[in-house]
Order: C-alpha cells, then sequence, then structure tokens
C-alpha cells in the first residue's frame, strides 16, 4: 500500500474524501488526516508517505507554500493540489514546486480515481527503476504489475457496473489514462473475455432484472440498458439467454401481454 496524506481544512471535506473513496482498491493507505499546513509540516518533519493530497486555501500554512516547503527539501512525496478556484497563477506555482496533479472543487469520484489511478502508475514505475538490480526485487516488479493491472481493470469494471447503459472501451480507457487496445488486451488477459462481452453481460443481466418489473414494456427496458433499437435488444439477449424477452418473462411470471 502506498502511503497517503490528506489536509483539507474543512473537516466535512476532509472527512468524505478520507471515508466515501475506497483508497484501498487503488492500492493506497491514509496515513494522516490534518487540518492545515503546519501540520503538515509537522508530519512530513518526522515522517515519510508517498502522496500527499491538500487543499490550496487554508489557515496558518496554504498548500502551495507547504508544497514549496517539501520542494526546498527535496522530499519524494507526491503533491495533488485541490483548490474551489480556478485560478491560472495557482497552477503556475503549484508546477515550479514540482506538483503533478491540480483538482478543482468539487472533487469527483472519477477524477480522483482517474487521478489516483495514474499515481499508483507512477509509483509502480518508479519502484521498479530503483529495485532492477535485485534478482527478487525483479521478482517484486511482476507481483506490483500484477496488482496495478488488477487495480486498474477493477476500476473498468466499476465504471461499466455504473456506467452500463453509456460503457465505452474509450471511455474507459480514457478513465484510466491507457490505450485503448492495450486496456481490451489486459482487460482480456485479467478476465477472460473481452471488454465488449463483459458490457454486453452487464447490459443483459440488467435487463433480466429489469424484465421481471412486469411495469416496463420490452422497448422500455431496451432503452434503459442502451439499446435505441428494440430489434437488436431482442436479438442479443435471444443470443445471450438463448430465449427472447417475451419467452423470458412467460418462464418467470404468468403469461402476459407484452
Amino acid at each position: 500500500m502506498y502511503k497517503l496524506v490528506v489536509i483539507d481544512d474543512e473537516k466535512e471535506a476532509r472527512d468524505n474524501i478520507c471515508n466515501y473513496f475506497p483508497w484501498h482498491e487503488l492500492g493506497f493507505q491514509i496515513v494522516a488526516k490534518l487540518e492545515n499546513g503546519k501540520q503538515g509540516i509537522e508530519f512530513f518533519e518526522k515522517d515519510t508517505a508517498d502522496v500527499l493530497l491538500c487543499d490550496i486555501r487554508m489557515p496558518l500554512l496554504s498548500g502551495l507554500d507547504l508544497a514549496e516547503w517539501m520542494n526546498e527539501r527535496n522530499l519524494k512525496a507526491k503533491v495533488v493540489l485541490i483548490s474551489g478556484h480556478r485560478d491560472f497563477e495557482y497552477a503556475q506555482r503549484a508546477l515550479q514546486f514540482g506538483v503533478k496533479n491540480y483538482i478543482v472543487k468539487p472533487v469527483t469520484y472519477n477524477e480522483l480515481t482517474s487521478v489516483f489511478t495514474k499515481l499508483s502508475l507512477d509509483l509502480q514505475e518508479e519502484s521498479k527503476a530503483t529495485s532492477l538490480a535485485e534478482p527478487e526485487a525483479r521478482k517484486n516488479k511482476v507481483m506490483l504489475g500484477c496488482n496495478i493491472n488488477d487495480k486498474i481493470v477493477a476500476v473498468v469494471y466499476t465504471y461499466v457496473q455504473e456506467q452500463f447503459k453509456d460503457a465505452t472501451l474509450d471511455a474507459a480507457a480514457e478513465l484510466v489514462h491507457l490505450h485503448p487496445n492495450y486496456l481490451s488486451q489486459l482487460f482480456y488477459k485479467t478476465m477472460g473475455q473481452y471488454f465488449s462481452d463483459y458490457v454486453i453481460q452487464v447490459k443483459m443481466e440488467k435487463a433480466a432484472e429489469l424484465l421481471n418489473e412486469i411495469q416496463y414494456k420490452t422497448y422500455e427496458v431496451s432503452e434503459m440498458v442502451g439499446y435505441s433499437n428494440a430489434k437488436n435488444f431482442t436479438r442479443t439477449f435471444k443470443k445471450y439467454f438463448g430465449k427472447n424477452p417475451r419467452q423470458f418473462r412467460q418462464s418467470e411470471h404468468e403469461p402476459y401481454a407484452d
């Protein structure tokens, strides 16, 4: 697990970031939840972390000031700054201090996923670069690669589960910052099925759930799972379940007109 420090003077925002995002799934463990930059300095004077996620505007010491302090001491922690203001000057100063990521509030689930998936990959690459000399390190490198791949696929898996109606390979690839072709190969290697087949699987299983709700017409279910053409939906459904939507309903409920 990579060690993560979160600093935000707003308790609700800090708690939301720390408690309602699946950090462990992306390989991060929160080791400190702090209120201001001064506490950040106190932490880094006696401890280390891999990543700092920090608000910019805070009392006592701003996130930019903390980033500058860390940069002057060549601390290796990667810094992600959060601001409620789209201020180009902030972004310019942040780049001077080695800050690689700059997020504008409100922080979204997808943006956190995207930024920290990329950070996890960066940390993995850095770990590889420093461990090529020893055979055991090369073994660990393979294990790390597998773990990162699993995390990427987990992000894509969640994306399809939540966005099945409009899910596409291009959108999934953009989410995890990979080329669509590479992601397709990685997904198949990890899951044992193609991305497109998995999307169809999720759509069809969701459609089966909806068909059990007798208030929905077949064409309505078709639209709800992302098929604008009901005939295409029926054809795909029959190929997947071996029976068309009407036959499926009749096998689950008493016959009735659809």
